[in-house]
């Protein structure tokens, strides 16, 4: 399987020749759910969800389909009827040849007086990749890859290290970048690769590496 990071939270998994796409969003590039079968969604924060990029992707192929959750899925479903398929907790499907379970239901807190919104985590191949949307949910089952949401407003550094801890991957990769400055990244590269448990890495916008 080929991991390619896109801008923030948006990553590409190629495996037999087909593509996945998870979280396409407004920070990601304008292209990067272009060339995908499949696009993933976690949830409807507009850094994870462009309907701009969204519709790109399907108008420029009719076979590419999106699996999000309700929230997502009402706001794009209308201009493509039976492309637009919504998912929640416990789900299972196929989507360009990549196995995938949902786990979790909602956003990180961002703060008590901010309403939470839902979000979806997605397993894929049986835990070889996992992505956790906006959110620090354990999947029931090991993961090899995390994704991991290494910089955001509703987190700190301690609890990215022991969410870490917890799911206890093989590798952990950052997503969820953009907000992260270049002079803070040594601190977090430092910190969580002294205290996570596992291998921690990096990869820039457009770099790949294979798992």
């Amino acid at each position: 399987m080929k991991l390619t990071k896109k801008s923030h939270s948006c990553v590409r998994l190629e495996k037999d020749g087909r593509t996945l796409v998870i979280d396409p969003g407004g920070f990601s590039e304008r292209d990067s759910a272009v060339g995908a079968e499949a696009i993933l969604v976690t949830h409807e924060h507009a850094d994870h969800f462009d309907e701009e990029r969204l519709r790109t992707a399907l108008d420029a192929d009719p076979d590419v389909e999106i699996w999000t959750l309700k929230a997502v899925a009402e706001q794009i479903s209308t201009g493509f009827p039976g492309r637009v398929h919504t998912v929640g907790h416990g789900d299972t499907f196929t989507a360009a040849g990549f196995d995938v379970q949902v786990h979790g239901e909602l956003h990180a807190v961002i703060h008590p007086d901010i309403p939470r919104i839902t979000n979806v985590g997605y397993l894929i191949d049986g835990g070889r990749v996992f992505h956790p949307g906006d959110a620090l949910t354990v999947p029931d089952r090991p993961v090899e890859t995390l994704m991991l949401p290494v910089m955001a407003p509703w987190s700190k550094i301690s609890e990215v290290i022991d969410y870490v801890r917890e799911v206890k991957p093989q590798r952990a990769y950052d997503v969820h970048d953009a907000l992260l400055t270049d002079l803070a990244r040594p601190i977090y590269d430092r910190q969580i690769g002294a205290l996570g448990g596992c291998e921690h890495l990096r990869l820039t916008p457009g770099e790949s590496a294979r798992l």
